[in-house]
């Protein structure tokens, strides 16, 4: 579902600088919003207003409400708790999600790009978002419908990878020492 680079990144934690302007570039196209001048990255994102504001783009109404930016960190927390939420919502696999405090007190800015990329990526599922999209188109499910004959006809196969036990038997086997036994002593 995602590609090697996301797989790479989520499980170093490390950070990417060019998914991280990519996943910027993305969000300032959608929000028409650039990044405040000579902020970082993460000081930019931190207090969710920006992720809720994309949100709030590609998913109408998600985020009833948004904090301000300097409403102090229980209200930023809360605009990330609604931004992950909406996230779920949206179909970002959860595992995908960030962890609060992963920007809030910036413990895993990768994992945080990481959503923005399971964002961008889950836009393809929604024929209603006309706008970009972001990282890897998600795998379609390939479902395939046997009938009953073919699940039958595939019950009387025996696989042979581990061999076959044609022959085989137990007896004479022994394992280890035999020991005596000595009764009367």
């Amino acid at each position: 579902m995602h590609s090697f680079h996301l797989a790479v990144l989520q499980a170093l934690g490390k950070r990417e600088p060019e998914q991280e302007r990519e996943a910027q570039a993305w969000i300032e196209s959608i929000t028409g919003e650039r990044f405040p001048e000579g902020v970082s990255y993460e000081d930019a994102l931190q207090d969710g207003v920006i992720l809720c504001k994309l949100m709030n783009i590609i998913s109408p109404g998600s985020i009833n409400k948004i904090n301000p930016s300097g409403a102090g960190h229980f209200k930023i927390c809360e605009n990330l708790n609604k931004f992950q939420e909406a996230c779920k919502k949206y179909g970002v696999p959860e595992s995908d999600i960030f962890q609060t405090i992963d920007l809030s007190e910036k413990k895993d800015i990768a994992m945080v790009t990481s959503t923005i990329f399971g964002l961008g990526s889950a836009t393809y599922k929604h024929p209603e978002w006309q706008g970009p999209s972001l990282g890897p188109k998600p795998s379609e499910k390939n479902q395939r419908n046997f009938s009953e004959e073919q699940l039958k006809a595939g019950q009387t196969v025996i696989g042979l990878q581990a061999g076959t036990n044609k022959g085989a038997t137990q007896a004479g086997l022994n394992m280890g020492a035999s020991r005596k036994i000595l009764l009367g002593k």
